[in-house]
């Protein structure tokens, strides 16, 4: 068998051929290149997620208790060599992400007091920082650096921020004293500081400054009679002198991760090195670091996003898979006349299957490596995909000989014809496959998946269910349409007789389970979308049940009149939200011993005006939102937790809760699994109805403020709520008079917006897109190879027809009725299966780290239908289409001849 020949064959079957080689082209490309996207986009997701924290957000913080200086080296000595050998014991994972490290030495705040000071009566507290490099990262502004000289009895060198110096009234050349106060306030055993210099930052987002307390801003007095907080820069060599002299001092040395240095791929030994060195905290020296939450809500996105994508992928595959079985069977079936003189000249049993694989080398390994190459022009990193695209081009070269070994060896016989009674052969191929998906659906449900990693067996549950409904389709189609023949055997025109008995003798199993599979896909990955996208809306009106929030500590009650003024607001309810509130007995206080809960104190029929204003979809509890003053407990809504308890200790009757100071007694009315407002995780709390509170002295006074309305200015609500948080604070009501943080202001379309566009949602995103994109097309194709399996002999019927009269309008109707069954069953079965699995799937693919925890929920969804009827027609004028097209390329005429049949 030459080569040459086998070329001459590739040639004279090139577009049976091409197809097959396009076919494997698809599969290896979408094996390299696929991994390296979802890298990329992952990398970006994970890029943006840091980048929109803040910088010292990723700091490794360690840090010293102040105390005296160690005696055997001096102060920055002792600090540049932990530097180095903090860094040296980090975990790999870690020491690799560090691209910017700091350290200083400082001692702790105490007093100052100077002319400049006293001209504008100030109380200021100073301490002293000495680190390296400070002079590079900043310029001098008016003096001169505190000198590296250190010379006994002359004053503290000390430069300072030049904005901070003239808040403060201080200049270059102030003259300062700095030390420990007595009882009254007053200074003793200071030593003269002086001012040397002021300096301003080159670059105020460089890390540098990002130490705490900051050099470049005052701690603002918390309350009357606290003093103004600074710190000074000083030279290394007087830091390590007054260490000496027994002055407490504090080191700290700072490691910040860069985002360009962190793997996505890499996250979880990246976290799992974070644990080891909080678990093994050097002795003396604290660390502190935050960046593991948010490493971690991300981790959690790209587990779920990637079992997610596997299922997609074992669809989508298993669907080309399909497609590849079914361009070899239809190559070898119109070459069954080849192979079968090939065997009457004398050809052995394996004759064909060496000439196929002969053709197939030459073809398949050449597409496979060009889909290779193509895939790793994809942008991303790549994952190690070259074994399986390796395995992937043996079995599709060996496709095409196995083909050819199924072909009967003598002729053909009849493929028109369902036989009544199916072999004992395949009845046990076909319980055995509906066995397996239905075990294999319950192993999913009780074992579940891990998220991250792909259990073959698991992750190719959606793969056998639609095969097993496929089968199921394949058995239960056909006798709808006998009746239907049987009844249009009575009519008038042999339309729609022949059409329907044709469709129902169509022998298309292999098409239509390929079918089944890529409909069921795109109809998964869409179902999925839509209960993703929905449970965002439950989330964000979870976080948001109104149209903005004002969150602070304590309002003024007033705010909610000044708040109901601002332009575009149509209606304000109160909130009042305190954590770990101990229950109590009775009214003395008497302890409950029942675990602390969260208090959320609503105003019923505020809180449901104000979500039916908003359009959100809020049912209040009839306890809450009817409830009104009079005698008894008050009716409250808690945790089913909660109930247990207050059951358990008798007091789901009458138990007493403290909110601001004062205690309520409360019934339980009614129990939720959770209420807006609340954390999707809370699991204890207790909701009260604000109108009903008995009348006190002290009322409670709202923390929080539900907004309605359209448009909302949030600059404006936030003015309004710092100005009621500052209105409460001079009433005199706080003790210490401290001084509130600002409040935060929060829209439900922000917060909507944020859920579907940060983390590894482009990675999400992306699956759904290329998996309803990649199932309706790879659908469309099976469809056409469902047409083409039967075209030539459906061309026979054809010409003989026209030979007897058929119109081409007849014909046309004809070829309708026969297509439409096979379509519309395979179509309506994927969709089927595509709206099943989700119900199947969902618990276990972890999608509500997508939804701020808040579960996901898939349901039918009406524009299912639209789409599956859309669907449905499209593919059934693209299998018209084709026909006609292949009934044109064949010339009807020609296909009477002896020997040209399917």
């Amino acid at each position: 068998m030459s080569v040459g020949a086998a070329v001459r064959r590739v040639r004279a079957y090139g577009g049976q051929f091409l197809l097959l080689a396009v076919l494997t082209l698809v599969v290896t490309l979408l094996i390299s290149g696929v991994p390296r996207l979802v890298n990329r986009l992952a990398e970006q997701g994970l890029r943006a997620q840091l980048n929109s924290e803040p910088a010292a957000r990723r700091d490794l913080s360690y840090t010293t208790s102040p105390g005296a200086a160690t005696a055997r080296r001096t102060a920055m000595g002792d600090a540049a060599e932990r530097f180095d050998a903090l860094a040296a014991e980090m975990p790999p994972k870690v020491r690799s992400a560090v691209t910017e490290r700091w350290y200083s030495v400082e001692t702790t705040a105490t007093r100052v007091v100077g002319p400049d000071l006293k001209a504008r009566n100030l109380l200021v507290d100073m301490g002293l920082r000495a680190m390296p490099d400070i002079q590079g990262a900043s310029t001098l502004v008016e003096g001169t650096w505190p000198s590296e000289t250190y010379v006994p009895d002359r004053p503290i060198e000390v430069a300072l921020d030049v904005d901070v110096a003239r808040k403060l009234n201080l200049r270059a050349g102030s003259q300062l004293r700095i030390g420990n106060t007595d009882d009254k306030g007053r200074l003793v055993d200071g030593a003269p500081l002086a001012v040397t210099g002021l300096f301003r930052p080159v670059d105020r987002a460089n890390g540098i400054w990002d130490g705490l307390p900051q050099l470049l801003r005052i701690i603002e007095p918390r309350g009357d009679g606290e003093p103004f907080v600074i710190v000074g820069v000083v030279a290394q060599s007087p830091l390590n002198k007054r260490a000496a002299a027994g002055w407490p001092i504090q080191s700290s040395w700072r490691y910040r991760l860069g985002v360009d240095r962190i793997d996505a791929r890499e996250l979880d030994q990246l976290i799992d090195g974070l644990q080891v060195m909080e678990r093994n905290q050097p002795a003396g020296i604290t660390l502190t670091q935050g960046v593991d939450v948010p490493l971690r809500a991300f981790a959690a996105q790209i587990d779920a996003v990637r079992t997610l994508l596997a299922v997609i992928a074992a669809g989508v595959l298993a669907t080309l898979a399909g497609l590849i079985v079914l361009a070899a069977s239809l190559a070898t079936r119109r070459r069954r006349s080849e192979f079968a003189l090939l065997r009457a000249r004398g050809g052995g049993a394996t004759a064909g299957a060496r000439r196929s694989l002969a053709e197939s080398v030459l073809v398949v390994p050449v597409a496979a490596v060009l889909g290779w190459w193509l895939g790793t022009l994809f942008p991303g990193a790549p994952d190690p995909t070259t074994p399986y695209v390796i395995a992937v081009t043996v079995l599709v070269t060996l496709a095409l000989p196995l083909a050819t070994l199924a072909v009967p060896a003598g002729g053909a016989a009849r493929r028109d014809l369902i036989r009544v009674r199916p072999s004992a052969r395949r009845i046990t191929v076909e319980v055995s496959l509906l066995l397996l998906a239905g075990l294999a659906a319950v192993l999913l449900r009780r074992r579940g998946l891990t998220l991250g990693e792909v259990d073959p067996l698991l992750v190719s549950v959606p793969v056998l269910l639609a095969v097993a409904a496929a089968v199921l389709a394949l058995r239960a189609y056909p006798w709808p349409l006998l009746l239907v023949s049987r009844l249009a055997a009575r009519t008038r025109g042999s339309v729609a007789f022949l059409g329907t008995a044709r469709a129902g003798r169509a022998a298309v199993a292999a098409p239509l389970v390929v079918v089944v599979l890529a409909i069921g896909t795109a109809a998964f990955c869409a179902v999925v979308a839509a209960g993703v996208d929905a449970s965002r809306e439950r989330a964000a009106a979870q976080i948001v049940p109104a149209d903005a929030v004002i969150r602070g500590e304590r309002f003024a009650p007033d705010t909610l009149d000044e708040v109901g003024r601002l332009p575009g607001v149509q209606a304000v309810t109160r909130v009042l939200y305190e954590d770990d509130e101990r229950l109590a007995s009775d009214e003395l206080g008497t302890d409950a011993s029942i675990e602390q809960t969260d208090v959320l104190l609503i105003d019923g029929s505020g809180l449901d005006t104000v979500a039916r204003d908003s359009q959100v979809d809020l049912p209040v509890p009839a306890a809450l939102r009817t409830a009104g003053p009079g005698p008894g407990p008050l009716p409250a809504i808690v945790s089913p937790a909660v109930a247990a308890d207050l059951a358990k200790a008798g007091l789901d009757d009458s138990a007493f809760i403290s909110v601001q100071g004062q205690r309520y007694e409360f019934r339980v009315a009614g129990t939720a699994d959770g209420f807006p407002l609340l954390a999707a995780n809370a699991s204890r709390f207790v909701i009260l109805p604000w109108q009903a509170l008995p009348t006190r002295n002290t009322t409670p006074v709202p923390t929080s403020l539900l907004i309605a309305g359209d448009p909302l200015d949030a600059e404006a609500l936030r003015v309004a709520g710092d100005q009621g948080q500052e209105r409460y604070q001079r009433d005199g009501t706080v003790t210490g008079r401290e001084r509130p943080i600002g409040v935060t202001v929060d829209t439900r379309a922000d917060v909507r917006r944020d859920l579907g566009e940060g983390g590894a949602n482009g990675v999400l995103a992306f699956g759904f897109v290329a998996g309803a994109a990649g199932g309706t097309l790879l659908g469309l194709l099976a469809i056409a190879f469902t047409v083409l399996a039967g075209a030539r002999a459906r061309g026979q019927v054809l010409s003989r027809l026209r030979t007897l009269g058929l119109s081409r309008r007849q014909w046309r109707g004809l070829l309708l009725v026969e297509l439409t069954p096979l379509v519309a069953v395979s179509v309506l079965t994927g969709a089927l299966v595509g709206a099943v699995l989700p119900l199947l799937l969902n618990p276990v693919l972890g999608l509500s780290a997508f939804t701020s925890g808040v579960p996901v929920r898939v349901a039918f969804e009406p524009s299912l239908v639209a789409a599956v009827l859309a669907l449905g027609a499209v593919a059934l004028g693209f299998a018209v289409a084709v026909e006609a097209l292949n009934n044109r390329r064949l010339r009807l005429g020609e296909v009477l001849r002896l020997g040209e049949e399917s």
